[in-house]
């Protein structure tokens, strides 16, 4: 369990240090997901290492969402006075997201079949 947290935490580190060191305007947790992610794909962390922890925090990933439910209720005003742009940009950048995840996977898989290749070659 103490190899789990130390390798998530471990990359949410990372993530900090990048951004600290390079005034990067993007979550540090963010940049930590992904190298976690090019980790597990490039095969230098294995799923095994870090499925339990994993699994642990989606199981729980309701609690997380608490602080934001009150932070809706406390602002709902300028929610209300903004609901048009906040329902348009939400709706594109979701839509953004899920082409640039679908796009990163197709690549990911592309690199990883070529990668097969080769390495049977």
């Amino acid at each position: 369990m103490m190899k789990q947290v130390v390798i998530i935490m471990g990359c949410l580190l990372f993530g900090e240090f990048v951004v600290y060191l390079t005034g990067i305007k993007m979550p540090s947790s963010i940049i930590g997901m992904l190298l976690l992610t090019v980790s597990l794909e490039m095969g230098w962390v294995k799923l095994d290492w870090v499925k339990g922890l994993s699994n642990f925090l989606t199981k729980n990933m309701a609690f997380f969402f608490v602080p934001p439910g009150v932070a809706i209720m406390l602002y709902l005003d300028l929610i209300q006075a903004s609901f048009w742009p906040i329902i348009i940009a939400s709706t594109f950048g979701t839509i953004i997201v899920f082409a640039c995840t679908g796009w990163t996977h197709q690549l990911f898989m592309k690199h990883k079949n070529t990668f097969k290749k080769n390495k049977t070659s």
